[in-house]
């Protein structure tokens, strides 16, 4: 158990490392992030009823759309340099290390987003109440995109043309995550509860935590056989 624990470890920092050292990684989601919400600003006008009803919901989108960008670099560049061989060689399960590496994504890029979307939030005039609730809904709902992503990237590593099946997959299987956590900030933004919709994103997380790490490992291993 110990040696797991710390062979995932080893995991997670080596691949924060390879994320500080390829900043765009970083820094591309981000950007792409601050783009979606200032078009979204301008098309609609910042002094529209309907902006302050949509933008909750578009700052959900623009995390969604955000965290596909370098969903394809979370396996990519240890199958070209043969890491994924020692991993599944490796005497630690292949979930475990797996997990390692999708929390390293989750760290790297949902957490930066989530920073940002509260600056965001705060600029754009949200109630202090919407503000609780997209920090909730992101917290719940963001290790969700990352672990559904993580199986995706799995499925389509070494792929030409991964990255359209890799949206193709994924899209679909995010509609709930958006769906309840955009239902839950419209609720707040009523001042309404949105307990159900914690709840529901909760459990999705506490699934995919439980099934995404083993998926995402048959799928590696079928794409090495």
């Amino acid at each position: 158990m110990n040696s797991a624990i710390r062979s995932a470890s080893a995991v997670t920092a080596r691949d924060l490392r390879r994320f500080v050292r390829r900043q765009q990684d970083v820094v591309q989601p981000l950007v792409f992030f601050v783009i979606v919400i200032t078009l979204l600003g301008l098309a609609i006008g910042p002094e529209s009823t309907i902006f302050a009803q949509i933008a909750p919901a578009g700052v959900w989108i623009a995390v969604l759309l955000a965290t596909t960008i370098n969903l394809d670099s979370m396996f990519l560049s240890d199958y070209q340099d043969g890491t994924i061989e020692l991993l599944v060689l490796s005497a630690t399960p292949l979930p475990v290390l797996v997990a390692a590496k999708i929390l390293a994504h989750w760290l790297a890029s949902a957490c930066p987003q989530i920073v940002i979307s509260v600056f965001v939030a705060t600029i754009l005039g949200f109630e202090s109440t919407v503000i609780g609730a997209l920090v909730l809904t992101l917290l719940l709902g963001s290790p969700i995109l990352s672990l559904i992503g993580g199986v995706a990237s799995a499925l389509t590593v070494g792929l030409r043309g991964g990255a359209m099946l890799q949206a193709l997959i994924i899209l679909p299987l995010y509609m709930p995550t958006l769906i309840f956590a955009t239902a839950a900030m419209h609720n707040a933004a009523l001042e309404l509860p949105i307990d159900a919709e914690l709840y529901f994103l909760a459990g999705l997380a506490v699934l995919a935590a439980t099934l995404a790490p083993f998926a995402a490992a048959a799928a590696l291993r079928i794409r090495l056989s």
